[in-house]
């Protein structure tokens, strides 16, 4: 058996800074800066939820593809059924892939770079243009997926941390204010800014990203030359903890600096738009342009990294259809729906997160505590059944209005914030799943026991 080499702190920092480049994406950017406007004095408090959900939980994704053994989603969620985890990869991939998350992160950067400063008639087709250069750049750059640290690490990461780097040196040295003195958002940021914080994380995606690029991670862990899984795993979650924490802390000072933006201008509609707004504080026209290209480079970082993770992930499963094939199909309908627009984007895109979450949070969590039960099927079907249901009310209430108003939605609705605790806060599904848990973990010792009984007397006559 080939032995693995010994990987140098090199291999370390090129692997996380492949991490950090897929996983701090658009969204990234706009979010924090919003939050922090949003928290107002109360930013650090939201900033402690936000990192759970923006760091915390992703990092444990890659954990808990380590922990597993697994080569991906699929295996993850094998556990549950071999159907489920078809469906369940599916639909994940879908979401990161060409239906939601890879459309964004073209549409995203166009909005805060060139969007807001075009008349609404040229928009269509400076978006069209635009749209054709970046997908075209993604599929060059996720061609080969052993490739992705070259395209990734070496090139974009470092062009975008010194942009980054630029416009922090500008707010930390000349801050616009103090952000212990700015007015919070209203009650709901003044009594509960960690929950809030919280709940703004899950806008990050990367819960369910992690899940996608562990694939990736895998991949390029034994390209440079480890083969065996608890090797593969150790560096996976060490490089995650580098990569994560390089993003816990650019999230803390994106809040802060929203904090302070207060002093100059009112909350903003969104975070592209209070980015605008600092940048041309600081910087004024050239801050536009940094802006611009800071945006582009950081979402075709993202964009590579779920096109090369989707086209993989599918590929392994349906290996009939090439890993070229998958990666024009992911690149060209990502061209075709981020010409609809950022909006409906965002609209469509909510309700699928909603559902999709609760079960992705889940999995990661019985996935690392899968040592105590033997990864048994009896928890996980159990556990994820009791998920299920509330997850999809979730979708209803967060769907545009032609659903969620409409007759039957309301009355499902009416029944979930009546009897499931937290439903007003978008998590009623975490009771129902820790009683599922409950019950399956149950099902798992006595099924133990009864075998452990059968067998005994088996023993005692031989």
């Amino acid at each position: 058996m080939e032995n693995d080499k010994k990987l140098t702190t090199k291999h370390y920092l090129l692997i996380a800074s492949m991490l950090f480049g897929m996983f701090f994406g658009a969204g990234n950017l706009i979010f924090p800066i919003h939050l922090g406007q949003l928290a107002g004095s109360n930013w650090f408090i939201a900033g402690l939820g936000f990192l759970i959900t923006g760091t915390v939980l992703p990092l444990l994704a890659i954990i808990a593809i380590s922990v597993t053994h697994s080569n991906g989603i699929y295996e993850l969620a094998k556990p549950i059924g071999k159907h489920y985890a078809t469906i369940f990869m599916i639909l994940v991939c879908l979401t990161l892939g060409p239906l939601f998350a890879t459309p964004r992160t073209a549409t995203v950067p166009f909005q805060i770079g060139i969007g807001n400063y075009i008349s609404s008639n040229q928009t269509s087709l400076y978006l069209l243009i635009y749209s054709i250069a970046f997908f075209g750049i993604t599929y060059w750059a996720s061609r080969k997926p052993t490739g992705i640290i070259d395209s990734i690490g070496k090139l974009l990461n470092p062009a975008f941390l010194i942009l980054l780097a630029i416009m922090f040196g500008f707010a930390f040295t000349r801050p616009m204010g103090t952000a212990s003195k700015m007015a919070t958002a209203g009650p709901t940021y003044s009594n509960g800014a960690f929950l809030n914080g919280f709940l703004q994380g899950y806008n990050t995606m990367d819960a369910i990203a992690g899940l996608l690029f562990g694939i990736a991670i895998v991949t390029t862990i034994r390209g440079l030359g480890q083969h065996k899984s608890r090797n593969i795993s150790m560096t996976a979650a060490k490089s995650g903890a580098l990569g994560i924490g390089l993003e816990a802390i650019i999230y803390i000072g994106l809040i802060w600096v929203g904090s302070t933006s207060l002093a100059h201008f009112n909350i903003s509609t969104d975070g592209g738009i209070a980015f605008g707004q600092i940048a041309n504080h600081y910087l004024g026209l050239t801050g536009q342009i940094i802006l611009a290209v800071m945006a582009t480079l950081t979402c075709l970082t993202t964009s590579v990294g779920l096109s090369t993770s989707f086209s993989e992930a599918l590929h392994n499963k349906f290996s009939k259809i090439s890993y070229k094939t998958w990666n024009i199909l992911t690149c060209g309908l990502s061209f075709i729906i981020a010409n609809f627009g950022l909006d409906t984007i965002i609209a469509w895109s909510t309700p699928m997160l909603m559902f999709l979450y609760p079960l992705a949070i889940t999995l990661i969590i019985l996935s690392i505590c899968s040592p105590l039960f033997k990864r048994d099927s009896l928890v996980y079907i159990w556990t994820t059944a009791f998920t299920l249901i509330p997850a999809l009310f979730g979708a209803i209430a967060s769907a545009p209005s032609i659903i969620s108003q409409a007759g039957w939605a309301q009355a499902i609705l009416h029944f979930d914030k009546t009897y499931l605790p937290l439903a007003a806060y978008g998590l009623d599904w975490v009771l129902p799943a820790i009683i599922g848990f409950v019950i399956g973990f149950a099902a798992y010792l006595v099924k133990g026991f009864m075998t452990a009984n059968a067998t005994q007397p088996n023993e005692n006559n031989q």
